[in-house]
């Protein structure tokens, strides 16, 4: 497994650990203390800032699951992925999206987001 496949993972990981200490541990290891979020909903930095995004999307969309359709396209310590979001084992996500990550030192410094389908 490449490094940019492995932190796409444990990035998706974040985004479904619901217990609050977990996900603030796992923050701590994927993401740089001074990492910048960016997305249509909101912008965000460090490991506070990311936790709480989470912490609302999560709220918002109780009892989905992020997963990974493909693997991530890199070059450098860029990557890009698509990821779903929907009820587990569903034949359709209720939303699709498309990060953008820069990676330093193994752990994700910026993410950039990008929404393509949003249930209404």
């Amino acid at each position: 497994m490449s490094d940019i496949q492995r932190v796409a993972e444990q990035y998706i990981a974040v985004w479904n650990e619901t217990d609050a200490d977990k996900r603030r541990a796992l923050i701590a290891e994927v993401f740089t203390e001074d990492a910048v979020y960016t997305d249509p909903l909101g912008a965000v930095t460090g490991h506070g800032g990311v936790d709480g995004f989470i912490a609302g999307a999560q709220a918002q969309f109780a009892g989905l699951r992020f997963s990974l359709p493909t693997a991530p396209d890199a070059h450098h310590d860029i990557a890009r992925f698509q990821w779903y979001l929907g009820p587990e084992g569903a034949d359709e996500p209720l939303a699709i999206g498309f990060d953008v990550i820069t990676v330093e030192d193994g752990r994700i410094k910026q993410v950039l987001g990008f929404l393509d389908k949003m249930p209404g």
